[in-house]
């Protein structure tokens, strides 16, 4: 997994070529970045650092610059990006490489270098013999959406790189209240180690004193005391994220994305649909898959429609200036009133 070559490249036990691959940009700068605080110093990055793009550079250049030895330093670090010979697809790149030099180099690595080839593709083409090659002599990172499952094992090994530990309940509501994106999650559980010190453990009474709810959850809350029906719930959460400065607009298109997504997921799922297909078909974490089919049980199509238009008259009126932008959506909230 990710974590454990994160955890080799922080010990100093540095790989003498990585592939990482995937479409998870986080992933991929969090693994850029542990290479370079851990590979050289700073003194030695203006001399044995360099970063190469595939497309315009062929690849024999790039590792004429591997070979070269390191000045000032012990080692040299070379990232090479968009390494675009390792998938199916056509570049448009007129660049032409020699692949036999990658994988004699591979096969036989300069002992003083560090190469990190960065694919930022969903797919590698594995019937390829340096695909293969690689897969089998480097360190392999694969930077790619991680599904729930993934993401609370994720998590845990995250807090165990601050050699601290976390309850299933506390990811459960940091799941809730951060959502799912990895540099928000990184984020607050380095604020939550800092906070109960090496060898302790997180639980769920921290997360919720100490994470700060991601405007899409505090979204996701107002849409569901919407919903219930809760009008001094939801006036409450709105009047907060207006203190925060949020835009009524922005709210107003937030709220109007989470049913129509429910919308969405209620049709589909009536098709048929599983929630891994569901997340496919709209392209999103299949985590808000899950938490919009608990939700759309309490509602029928006709209903969620009717809301989706209200949305849109409300958003009509206040770009048209027919209505003040903070009232109409108090407006919308009265009107869902039992």
């Amino acid at each position: 997994m990710v974590i454990e070559v994160w955890k080799n490249i922080k010990r100093k036990q540095l790989a003498p070529v990585y592939l990482i691959y995937g479409t998870e940009a986080f992933l991929i700068n969090e693994t850029r970045q542990l290479l370079l605080e851990n590979a050289l110093s700073d003194d030695e990055i203006d001399f044995n650092l360099s970063q190469i793009d595939l497309e315009e550079t062929p690849i024999e250049t790039a590792l004429e610059d591997a070979e070269t030895l390191p000045f000032m330093g012990e080692r040299r670090l070379v990232f090479m990006q968009n390494p675009f010979f390792l998938t199916a697809e056509k570049s448009k790149s007129k660049v032409e490489h020699n692949i036999k030099k990658l994988e004699e180099y591979i096969a036989n690595p300069a002992p003083y270098s560090i190469i990190a080839l960065v694919a930022p593709y969903e797919k590698l083409d594995e019937r390829k013999k340096i695909t293969k090659e690689l897969k089998q002599r480097a360190a392999v990172i694969e930077a790619k959406k991680l599904n729930e499952h993934e993401i609370r094992a994720w998590i845990k090994e995250r807090a165990s790189l601050s050699n601290v530990q976390i309850l299933d309940e506390a990811i459960d509501m940091m799941l809730e209240l951060a959502g799912t994106n990895l540099m928000l999650l990184t984020n607050e559980l380095d604020k939550l180690s800092l906070y109960v010190d090496e060898g302790k453990t997180i639980d769920r009474e921290m997360v919720e004193q100490l994470v700060a709810k991601s405007l899409e959850q505090n979204i996701f809350t107002l849409v569901d005391k919407f919903l219930q029906r809760d009008l001094t719930g939801a006036v409450q959460i709105y009047h907060e994220l207006l203190r925060q400065n949020e835009e009524p607009i922005k709210i107003l298109g937030f709220m109007a994305s989470q049913v129509r997504l429910m919308y969405q997921v209620k049709a589909l799922a009536k098709q048929g649909y599983s929630q891994q297909k569901i997340a496919g078909a709209l392209k999103i974490h299949p985590y808000r898959v899950k938490l919009a089919l608990e939700k759309t049980g309490r509602f029928n199509e006709r209903e969620l429609l009717s809301l989706i238009h209200d949305f849109a008259e409300a958003d009509y009126k206040m770009k048209t200036g027919q209505l003040d932008k903070a009232i109409a959506l108090e407006l919308l909230f009265l009107k869902s009133r039992p």
